[in-house]
C-alpha cells in the first residue's frame, strides 16, 4: 500500500505544479461530452452529426479506448465546424432504456448519429486516437468525393484501397441519386467517389461517358464495372466486388478488412485451413480453380493458415489433427466437412456437396459415458434423444464455462433437478453452447445464461423468472403438461437485454 499511496502523492505533486503554470480550465477539461437519460435526447437533436459510445465501467476495453476516445475528442472539438464525440454508461440502470433502443449488445458500442438521431450507423474503425480522428473526419464529409484531376484520383484511390467510383455525363439524374444513395448507406464500411471524367482514373475503358460504377481493388481483376443502379442490384456489387475471390486469413493485417467482409457475407461460406508445408500450394492452388468455377453460385472462399486461425478452428469445433480440412457454413448454421483433405479430393467433394450428397456436421462434445449428476449433461449428439424425442418435460440451461451467472446459478439448478428426482417425467439439464451446435430456430440463445423448458408435448418457452429454487419449480410445475392429459397454460415471453449484457461482460473481461 506505501508505494501505491506514494505514487498517487507524486501524481498530486505533479498536477498541483501544472496548475501553477496552466489555467484550472485547461487541466480539468473534458472533451468527451457525457450523457445519461436525463440530457440524451437533447444532445442528440442538437447535433447534426455526433459520436457516441456506449460503453459499462467496468469493460476492459472500454477502459482501454476510454483515453484514445478522448485524444480524438480534444482535436476534433478544434475542427471548423467542430466534431463532438460523446459516451453514455449503457450499464447504469436509468439508461438501459436507451441502451435498448439503439440494441446495444456489448461494450464498448460506437454508433454515428446524424440528423439529430434520425440516421444511426455503426462506427467500425480504429480504436486509437489518430485513427479515430482521421476515420470521424471522413464520415462527417459526403459520402462520396468527386474526382476532378488525376492527382486526386490517385490520391482517393490508391493502391490498396477498395473504391467504389461512379462516372456521370452529369452530377444529376436517376443514375447520380441512386449511386449516392447507395454510398451514403454503406458509407461506413466502403469508399465511394464519383467523376465526370473517366480519363481521370488509373484503370478501365478512359472513353466511357457513364453512367458506370468501376470499383477498384487490389486483388483479384483489379476493377470491375457494372451499369445496373438499382439500388439494391449496386449494393450487392459494391459488397461481392470487394471480396477477393479467395479471402486470406492469417497474419497480415492489411487482409484483415476483407476477413471481416468475408464473414459478414450472407453467402455460403467455404474455408481451407492448411499448415504450411510442402503441399499447402498445391492445395491453395486447386482451392482457387474450385472458386473461380463457382463465380455466381452464392459461394463465399476463404484460405487461413491452421496458426493464424485457432480462434476459427476452435468455433468450429475442429482439432488441429484434421488439417488441411474444408470446413463449408450455409446461410442457415448448417456445417459441412472434410477432414485431412488432399488436393484431388477438392473439386469432387465440393460437388458432392453442391448435390447434396454430403451429410451435415455436428459439432459436438463427446456423450459422457456416465450421466449421474442431478442436472443431466446434453451435448449436440444427444440433444434430440434426452430432449426432443425423450417424451420428458425438460428444463435445459445453455451456459459457457467462463460465465460468472452460470456458475452461480449451478447450484440452484441442482436443488431444481433433487426436488424432481421423484418424477420421471422431469429432467433438469445444461448444455455447453460453446462447444456444442444448437439449432437456433427452436433456441434463440444469444448471452448466458439462457434457459428453455421443452414440455413433453413439444412446447418450448424461455424462462425469464427470478433465478431461485421456488420459482424454477413453480415454472416447470406451471409449464408441463397435466398428468390427465390436459395442456397447461403458457405464456409467451419477451426476452430481456438481461442475457446479453451479461455475455458482453464476461467476453469482455476474458
Amino acid at each position: 500500500m506505501a508505494s501505491n499511496g506514494f505514487a498517487m502523492l507524486s501524481i498530486l505533486v505533479l498536477a498541483l505544479f501544472a496548475s501553477s503554470i496552466r489555467s484550472e480550465e485547461t487541466e480539468t477539461k473534458e472533451f468527451v461530452l457525457t450523457l445519461d437519460h436525463s440530457n440524451f435526447t437533447d444532445t442528440i437533436n442538437k447535433h447534426d452529426f455526433i459520436v457516441v459510445e456506449f460503453y459499462a465501467p467496468w469493460c476492459g476495453h472500454c477502459k482501454s479506448l476510454a483515453p484514445e476516445y478522448e485524444k480524438a475528442a480534444a482535436e476534433l472539438s478544434s475542427q471548423s465546424p467542430p466534431i463532438f464525440l460523446a459516451k453514455i454508461d449503457a450499464s447504469e440502470e436509468s439508461n438501459k432504456g436507451i441502451a435498448n433502443e439503439y440494441k446495444i449488445q456489448g461494450f464498448p458500442t460506437i454508433k454515428i448519429l446524424r440528423k439529430g438521431g434520425k440516421s444511426i450507423q455503426d462506427y467500425n474503425g480504429p480504436r486509437e486516437a489518430a485513427g479515430i480522428v482521421t476515420y470521424v473526419k471522413k464520415q462527417s464529409g459526403p459520402a462520396s468525393a468527386e474526382i476532378k484531376s488525376a492527382d486526386g484520383a490517385a490520391e482517393v484511390i490508391g493502391e490498396k484501397s477498395v473504391v467504389a467510383v461512379g462516372v456521370f455525363p452529369k452530377l444529376s439524374g436517376e443514375e447520380f441519386d441512386s449511386f449516392m444513395a447507395v454510398a451514403e448507406k454503406l458509407r461506413a464500411d466502403y469508399d465511394f467517389a464519383h467523376t465526370l471524367d473517366a480519363k481521370l482514373l488509373p484503370r478501365g475503358d478512359s472513353s466511357v461517358a457513364g453512367p458506370v460504377v468501376r470499383l477498384f481493388k487490389p486483388f483479384d481483376e483489379l476493377f470491375v464495372d457494372s451499369k445496373d443502379f438499382n439500388g439494391e442490384a449496386l449494393e450487392k456489387f459494391v459488397k461481392e466486388s470487394s471480396i477477393p475471390l479467395v479471402t486470406v486469413f492469417d497474419k497480415d493485417p492489411s487482409n484483415h478488412p476483407y476477413v471481416s467482409k468475408f464473414f459478414d457475407s450472407p453467402a455460403t461460406k467455404v474455408m481451407m485451413f492448411v499448415n504450411t508445408g510442402e503441399t499447402a500450394e498445391s492445395l491453395k492452388s486447386k482451392f482457387r480453380e474450385v472458386a473461380t468455377s463457382s463465380k455466381g453460385q452464392d459461394l463465399a472462399f476463404l484460405v487461413g493458415d491452421a496458426e493464424s486461425s485457432q480462434g476459427a478452428l476452435q468455433y468450429f469445433g475442429l482439432e488441429e489433427s484434421q488439417v488441411p480440412l474444408i470446413i463449408i457454413q450455409t446461410s442457415d448454421s448448417k456445417k459441412y466437412l472434410k477432414a485431412n483433405v488432399v488436393v484431388d479430393q477438392i473439386e469432387s467433394w465440393m460437388k458432392d456437396f453442391k448435390d447434396g450428397k454430403v451429410a451435415a456436421h455436428k459439432k459436438s462434445q463427446p456423450i459422457p459415458a456416465e450421466n449421474n449428476e442431478p442436472v443431466k449433461v446434453v451435448v449436440a449428439e444427444s440433444l434430440d434423444d434426452m430432449v426432443f424425442n425423450s417424451g420428458k418435460n425438460v428444463l435445459i440451461e445453455f451456459y459457457a464455462p467462463w460465465c460468472g451467472h452460470c456458475q452461480k446459478l449451478a447450484p440452484i439448478l441442482d436443488e431444481v433437478a433433487l426436488a424432481f428426482q421423484n418424477d420421471p417425467s422431469v429432467i433438469v439439464a445444461k448444455l455447453d453452447a460453446t462447444a456444442n451446435d444448437i439449432p437456433s430456430d427452436t433456441f434463440d440463445v444469444k448471452g448466458f445464461p439462457t434457459i428453455y423448458f421443452r414440455s413433453a408435448d413439444g412446447k418450448v418457452v424461455v424462462y425469464e423468472g427470478s433465478r431461485t429454487k421456488e420459482d424454477f419449480i413453480s415454472f416447470i410445475e406451471k409449464n408441463k403438461p397435466a398428468s390427465h392429459g390436459e395442456e397447461s397454460s403458457t405464456s409467451t415471453t419477451i426476452r430481456s437485454g438481461e442475457h446479453k449484457t451479461e455475455e458482453s461482460a464476461a467476453k469482455d473481461e476474458l
